[in-house]
């Protein structure tokens, strides 16, 4: 009887191993494996193969396994929902740039061909999830050219001169992307850009990114920012030019955004307004000419919330707000500073729990450096 027992025991035990092999490679299956038709690290341009296999699988999430993938030309992925794919890789799938590329090409287009604007369509939420994609210098990164509700997630982007670009999107600018998780490290020029937003109402979370010159360039509104952190450490190039966040459009969001050494932390541009929340920069070499929390180029009109500046006090100027015109309306709510650091109060002219006297100590810098 018992060993009657062991016997039934043992065969569903095996049934059950064969059931669970049968379900793991059914689960392989159902992605399209790029190694199925090309070898990986062949040292050859794969570019029109790995392009020949979207064009020819609508609607399917495409994996790359391990290794090293040469690309000569962008990869183009459709915006028609009904032509559309994922791109998976694994952790250390590289998909690098080789030979000469225009200027502004990414490595990986997403909507890159056939623009299409379908939100009700399936297939409508394509994206790019996992693995490096290595610009080697020459070439962006990744692009959203076209489509809604595309996403790059947990992607690490490598010797960019843009790590990610989002176009003017296909609804009437909205581009409508997620970007989350994502490490971004440029070429350490002064014409490379962390993220660089055309379009609007993009959100953007969890993101670090180093050696570049400006960390995110908003040229679209309706953009949301939370946990974005860019690093400068390049060669100080024209460093007094380097900025963590510049916005040109006005009206993003930014919550618990970070701009590290760069010589501006925040700027606006002409009278661009913006809520930064919780936001903070910080420096730690003190050997340069000067150090700029905030810059309004025109009128400050953003609101600042629970912002904090960290300056070094070996720095010769420490500015917490740099303001280029008189007519701004933008205050400051609970700012953190260490004021023995800082070398103009202009910001005092628009901190809201300021003293009267404080007030007119604050306007006093304002003036002077508007006739200066």
């Amino acid at each position: 009887m018992k060993k009657g027992i062991s016997v039934l025991l043992a065969a569903i035990m095996f049934l059950t191993a064969f059931q669970l092999t049968v379900f793991a490679e059914d689960i392989v299956k159902n992605y399209l494996v790029v190694t199925d038709y090309f070898a990986v690290n062949s040292g050859e341009d794969v570019s029109t193969e790995i392009q020949n296999i979207i064009d020819s699988n609508p609607n399917r999430t495409i994996y790359f396994p391990d290794g090293e993938y040469l690309v000569s030309q962008p990869i183009l992925t459709p915006a028609n929902p009904r032509k559309s794919v994922s791109l998976e890789l694994s952790d250390f799938a590289v998909i690098k740039a080789v030979g000469e590329w225009q200027k502004g090409e990414a490595v990986i287009q997403l909507g890159g061909k056939e623009p299409y604007n379908d939100t009700h369509t399936n297939g409508s939420n394509y994206a790019i999830d996992g693995g490096i994609v290595d610009g080697s210098g020459v070439a962006n990164g990744v692009s959203v050219n076209s489509g809604r509700e595309t996403a790059i997630r947990n992607v690490s982007i490598k010797n960019t001169v843009v790590g990610i670009h989002i176009m003017y999107g296909a609804n009437s600018g909205s581009a409508d992307a997620d970007i989350t998780g994502c490490n971004i490290i440029g070429t350490g020029r002064t014409d490379s850009v962390g993220i660089l937003v055309e379009g609007f109402d993009n959100t953007i979370t969890n993101v670090r990114i180093g050696n570049i010159f400006t960390g995110v360039h908003l040229k679209g509104s309706g953009n949301m920012l939370r946990n974005v952190h860019p690093l400068y450490y390049s060669d100080y190039t024209d460093y007094q030019n380097s900025c963590g966040f510049l916005d040109e459009s006005g009206n993003n969001w930014f919550d618990y955004c970070y701009s590290d050494q760069f010589a501006i932390g925040f700027r606006t541009t002409g009278y661009a307004a913006g809520i930064y929340n919780n936001c903070f920069c910080y420096w730690y070499s003190p050997d340069k000419d000067r150090h700029t929390a905030f810059k309004a180029d025109k009128g400050f009109n953003s609101t600042l919330t629970n912002f904090k500046a960290d300056f070094k006090s070996e720095t010769p100027e420490n500015v917490v707000l740099d303001v280029g015109a008189f007519d701004g309306t933008g205050k400051i709510e609970n700012l953190s500073t260490n004021t023995n650091a800082v070398t103009d109060f202009t910001y005092l002219a628009y901190e809201e729990d300021a003293s009267l006297f404080e007030r007119i100590y604050g306007f006093f810098f304002l003036i002077f450096g508007l006739i200066k």
